[in-house]
This record gives C-alpha cells, structure tokens and sequence, in this order.
C-alpha cells in the first residue's frame, strides 16, 4: 500500500514537472520561426516607421509595455476597449492622457495579420514593439521570448493599484516591483527608461512650484516656464531628460544625482536611501546600465503570460474575437 502511494505521488510529481516544463517551453525567441518566420521583421519596420516619425513615441511604447504587465501579467489587456463585459484599462488614473501608441500597435498588427492570420498575439507585438522602440533612439537590444496570448478580459480596478504613481514613496515602489518579482536593481534599471520621453506639467508641477529641498532650484525654474499652477498648463509638456531627451543614455541617473529628477518617483531613487548605490553605480557606467536594463526588460516580459490554451489570439487588439 505504501509503495502503491508512493508511485502514485511520484507520478503526480513528474506530470506537474511536465506541465511546468510545458508552459515555460511556451515562451521562446523562436516561437513563430516556423509558422511566421518574417513577423519580427514586420513589427521592426513598423516601429522604426513610427519612431521616426516621432522620437517620444519609443518612449511611449516602452511604457505601454510596462504598464500591460503590471496588470494581469503580459497578456494586452490594456489594449481592450470598454465593452459590456470589459473594464478598460486605457482610462485608469495611471493611464489615461498617459499612455500612448495604440495605434502603433494596431498597424503592427495590421501588417503581421496580412502574412499570418491569426498566428501572432497583441501581447507578443507589444513585447517585442518595446524592444524595437529601445533601438530605434540607440538603446539595448534583447531577444524578446514569445509565445504569449491575449487575455480576453481587462481591470480597471488593478490598473489603479498595481500601477506605480509619480507621487510613489520608494517603500512603495519597492513593494509594487517586489509583488512582480522584480527586485530594486531591476527597478531602478527600468526606471532609467526615463532617459527618453516627456511628462503632462500636472505630474511635477507641485514640486517645481513648491521649493522642494530635492529639485535643483535653477532646474525648477526652467520648468516653470511651461507649468504654471493653474489648470490650462496640466497637458504642457517637458523632457524628462533635459540634456538628452532624444537619445537612450545613463544621463538620467546623472541628473538625479544633480537632484535633477523631474518626478518625485524619478529623485526619490537617490535621496539617501537604498537605491542611490545603484544609481551612482549606472551613473558611471552606460555599459551596465544598458545590459541592466535589457535584462530587467527580459523578467517584466516573464510576468504571467498566458500560455497553451489560455486567452486567445486577438483579430483586432483592441477587442476580443
């Protein structure tokens, strides 16, 4: 009898090995060479299209990515649209006026679906979207695992609280990366995204306007010029790199050290606390920083994807099939 449960147990064993081994096999950087082997290719011309077009927009569709995988996981749900059934993400707190390059993604999709119907996922274009953005404005490249599927459901709910917000403590943000199995050197890694793009006035203007004993005070007064207090300069726009706003680089990290860091989230990783080691360190060195970052982009993507049977591959991202 013992023996009996003894073999029964070990083969529960092995079939959950199997099964484990099985999802993890779903992910692969060569998941579509057989059966859309010039999808990459597509979704590369894509993007270099659009960021050329317009620089901000790599910024952007690094971002989208960050925020599809903080909420159920890397799967597109920010895509959806509200629906009967469906809560959309793209108007979250978090979201809303923020996130951009829907669009981006659409003509990506547009142009895989015209060679392989029905065979690459939104979620996958997102992923790999974010990697080519990262190239296109001289950052690091990385081999995006694919193999995700699209979730057929969207939070608003979790995009409010998994989100990190601009006013986020490092505890916070500490806490929130944790949750998703990133730890703070892969935070503060992710966060040098912010060597590209640009921020609405309403998310820094308290602290140009309020003296603040973390913000160099001439940096202060150059922002001031486009954000005033009152509600007409909310959507004005600033690089969030003043030096390089354009152009992948560690100059973020040396503009918080200068107490330069345009967000609280963004200064509140060198203010005597447990990351400043960490950005000095990427401060000093772009080569570290990069690798650091590509790495980092590698594990956000790994966060709950849906794999097998799970989800569905969308026709259109933005709705379900």
């Amino acid at each position: 009898m013992a023996s009996t449960r003894t073999s029964v147990c070990l083969f529960l064993s092995m079939l959950l090995f199997l099964s484990n081994m099985h999802c993890e096999a779903q992910l692969s950087s060569t998941f579509y060479d057989k059966t859309c082997p010039n999808a990459l290719s597509k979704i590369r011309s894509a993007i270099r299209t659009a960021v050329s077009r317009e620089r901000r927009m790599a910024a952007s569709l690094v971002r989208l990515h960050f925020h599809d995988c903080f909420v159920q996981g890397c799967d597109a749900s920010i895509l959806l649209d509200d629906a009967p059934s469906i809560s959309s993400e793209k108007k979250a707190i978090n979201n809303d006026h923020s996130i951009r390059g829907y669009e981006v993604i659409d003509d990506a999709k547009s142009q895989v679906e015209s060679i392989c119907p029905g065979i690459v996922s939104c979620a996958d274009i997102v992923a790999v979207a974010a990697r080519d953005a990262s190239v296109a404005v001289g950052g690091p490249t990385w081999s995006v695992k694919l193999g995700r599927r699209d979730s057929t459901t969207a939070s608003r709910s979790l995009a409010e609280s998994n989100l990190p917000s601009f006013r986020d403590s490092l505890d916070r943000l500490t806490s929130l990366f944790g949750s998703k199995g990133l730890s703070q050197r892969d935070m503060v890694a992710l966060s040098g995204s912010h060597t590209i793009g640009q921020a609405r006035c309403v998310t820094f203007r308290d602290r140009i306007h309020n003296n603040a004993s973390d913000i160099d005070a001439g940096f202060a007064s150059t922002r001031k010029r486009r954000c005033s207090l009152d509600d007409a300069s909310s959507d004005n726009l600033a690089p969030l790199d003043l030096v390089t706003p354009n152009s992948f680089d560690n100059n973020y990290f040396k503009n918080l050290i200068q107490k330069k860091g345009l967000l609280q989230s963004d200064q509140i990783l060198f203010s005597g606390g447990s990351t400043d080691s960490i950005v000095t360190e990427y401060s000093k060195s772009p080569s570290t920083f990069s690798s650091d970052f590509a790495a980092a982009m590698l594990k956000m993507g790994d966060i709950d994807p849906k794999t097998g049977s799970e989800g569905q591959i969308r026709k259109f991202c933005n709705v379900v099939n």
